[in-house]
């Protein structure tokens, strides 16, 4: 989908028990952007009643084919002020996410770092694990502590991944079962691993799982978006972001990183 600014200034959210990840890390997304398409702005008259990601029970990816298309007409239709900003900026393209274990990973590897130093870290860690195709639960578990700091792993990080490749190992999370939750319990399931809060967990589900609907109250360049293009007085907080951007449902993933693509046009995230 884009980045979501160069180097991330968002302000994240996290369980209590979690450590908080920093407002620098970078969360590097796997959209590209592709040629713009020209969306009807004429204005429809709303309903009272939003669509909601409950009322659509079958909600396809964001990566099925036509979906973007679908998620841009929606939201030309629904949200006037947001038509102009859909006509001036390229559309989303996805790229595919080939493991939730190993996107989950390499979140976790690219916490608190500025973009280059988790590159360099992470292509070591795959170094470590013969390839990406390597990287699973067992040889995570294989990897000490000691081995991981050789390369630049923290020994906390290293915690949190050995506590997700355990999640794995014992049947509480698997790459299928992630595949099959809906947003709610996902969120709730890996917000139960060291080391990844309520932002992560957005993140993962907008760049790798590509869930249409996932709103990141807590990220800084979505709630600045929101403030700069309804003109708000302050910085809005999680409940008044979900009640402006109740319109955009169930496709606020794509409002969302319209939100990032405004905030990179006025230079913030420089």
């Amino acid at each position: 989908m884009g980045k979501p600014i160069s180097r991330s200034h968002s302000l994240l959210l996290h369980k209590p028990s979690s450590p908080p990840l920093s407002t620098t890390s970078s969360s590097k997304i796997s959209f590209q952007s592709r040629k713009i398409r020209k969306l009807s702005t004429n204005k429809t008259t709303s309903t009272t009643t939003a669509i909601t990601s409950t009322s659509i029970p079958h909600l396809k990816p964001l990566s099925h084919k036509g979906e973007i298309e679908l998620a841009l007409d929606h939201l030309s239709k629904s949200d006037p002020l947001l038509a102009p900003l859909l006509n001036s900026h390229e559309p989303p393209a996805l790229n595919p996410c080939t493991s939730p274990f190993l996107s989950l990973t390499k979140s976790i590897l690219f916490q608190q770092l500025a973009t280059n130093a988790a590159k360099s870290i992470y292509t070591r860690f795959l170094t470590l694990c013969c390839g990406e195709s390597q990287v699973n639960p067992d040889t995570v578990l294989s990897l000490t502590a000691q081995k991981l700091r050789e390369i630049g792993v923290s020994g906390r990080k290293a915690s949190y991944l050995h506590d997700l490749a355990e999640k794995y190992q014992n049947g509480s999370l698997s790459d299928a079962s992630i595949l099959e939750m809906d947003d709610d319990m996902l969120l709730n399931r890996l917000t139960e691993v060291k080391g990844i809060g309520v932002w992560s967990v957005h993140m993962f589900m907008l760049f790798s799982l590509h869930r249409p609907d996932v709103l990141p109250v807590g990220d800084l360049g979505v709630r600045k978006g929101v403030q700069s293009l309804y003109r708000l007085k302050d910085l809005p907080q999680a409940l008044e972001m979900e009640q402006i951007c109740e319109k955009w449902k169930p496709y606020r993933s794509v409002g969302s990183w319209y939100m990032w693509r405004l905030m990179e046009a006025k230079g913030f995230g420089e």
